[in-house]
């Protein structure tokens, strides 16, 4: 299930929904030959009927079709409360993108798809959906709900995080990730888009990670990364300008000079990540631009099972 093969006919960022709608429907459609296929009862709009229950909202259609009891959901009825976090810092906007290539091989737009996937599928199992987006500032908070205007309301504030890039942008991680735990008051699934990329002290990162499971929180991790030029490391050995996309520093060198210590340090800055993630319980899940969103979606419902 590669996102090419699915939505490489929809790319325009007007098009988020029906994206996120196609990535989720083949997703679904492809249950019943996963491990997963017990959920699919979930990501219909009903729930099985418990003797005892009023009968006041049981399908009686549905019932004619299958033979069995199923009462129908309504928004009230949260599961699961969700509040989904995004990195919106210059280095997310990395890589540059060539006109006409999908929105989706940057960070940003990797993550902004993917938290449209997942609310999608929020929205079918009627769980509330919260939405935070930081950089050097604290530039968007929208608490926890159902609705479908308040669905619509995130998507749209996805799209203009898509249409309006700004300037040079640090990050500002740890203070507002502190800034969202306390703002986090029923327990909640806590997951976070980001690079990690962040200028300064790890333990003030790891102290503001850990912060996120204060209230019994779940936490997950996606660690987004373009794996060919930041992990491998893939450049010819042609003289090449880096630049620092938050803080405009350059610096020219032969990559071939520096490939091998440069890939030890990431190997092992991803190595100290992982590991304080194990240890503070936090699901940790690497992620690439391009990769399709089943790690993503299966992530997901594995940890809404573990949440209860």
């Amino acid at each position: 299930m590669k996102i090419e093969s699915q939505i490489e006919k929809i790319s325009s960022f007007g098009h988020l929904e029906v994206l996120a709608n196609q990535v989720v429907e083949g997703f679904v459609s492809g249950m019943h030959k996963s491990p997963f296929h017990g959920f699919s009862a979930e990501f219909a709009e009903h729930k099985t009927y418990n003797s005892g229950e009023s009968t006041k909202h049981i399908d009686w259609k549905l019932y004619a079709k299958t033979d069995r009891f199923y009462t129908k959901r309504y928004e009230e009825e949260t599961n699961l409360r969700c509040h989904l976090i995004i990195d919106n810092s210059s280095s997310m906007y990395y890589p540059k993108l060539e006109s006409g290539t999908p929105f989706y091989k940057s960070k940003i737009g990797f993550s902004v798809l993917a938290s449209a996937v997942l609310m999608n599928l929020l929205k079918k199992q009627r769980d509330a959906v919260g939405l935070s987006i930081y950089s050097d500032t604290y530039e968007y908070y929208a608490p926890e709900k159902g609705s479908d205007r308040h669905h619509r309301m995130l998507l749209d504030k996805l799209e203009q995080v898509l249409q309006n890039p700004k300037g040079s942008k640090s990050t500002d991680t740890v203070t507002y990730l502190h800034q969202i735990a306390e703002k986090m008051h029923r327990r909640s699934l806590i997951i976070l888009f980001t690079d990690m990329f962040q200028h300064g002290d790890d333990e003030k990162l790891f102290s503001a990670l850990q912060h996120l499971k204060h209230n019994k929180h779940k936490v997950v991790l996606f660690h987004v990364v373009d794996r060919e030029t930041e992990v491998d490391f893939a450049f010819d050995n042609a003289p090449r300008k880096f630049i620092d996309l938050e803080t405009g520093e350059e610096i020219n060198i032969f990559a071939d000079n520096v490939q091998k210590a440069y890939e030890a340090e990431v190997t092992e800055y991803f190595k100290k990540v992982a590991m304080t993630c194990a240890q503070n319980r936090i699901k940790y899940v690497p992620v690439a631009v391009g990769e399709n969103f089943e790690k993503i979606l299966t992530t997901y419902l594995v940890e809404k099972q573990r949440f209860g």
